[in-house]
């Protein structure tokens, strides 16, 4: 993996993120990575604006990744950066 933009803290997965990525043969590793060096997936640039601020000032980080299937899995570090989850969107 590549040097973080960001510390990631205890990374955690629901049940339905991991069976979203099981099912396309997605790992959690490759979401991982992108979300760490700052590539954010799909987001709007309002929400893409708020991930720069957050790395400056230490707020919530969030990607979202639309797998091939075409689920989307979130990823998101608090703000703290204790955590990262992987999460489906109707489990936030």
């Amino acid at each position: 993996m590549i040097d973080p933009l960001f510390a990631l803290g205890t990374v955690v997965a629901t049940p339905g993120a991991l069976e979203a990525m099981g099912a396309t043969g997605t790992t959690p590793g490759e979401l991982l990575e992108r979300h760490a060096r700052g590539d954010w997936g799909e987001l709007c640039a309002e929400d893409e604006d708020q991930n720069e601020l957050g790395l400056l000032g230490g707020f919530r980080l969030m990607s979202a990744y639309r797998l091939p299937d075409g689920v989307t899995v979130w990823v998101i570090t608090e703000a703290d950066r204790s955590s990262t989850t992987f999460l489906l969107p109707d489990e936030y």
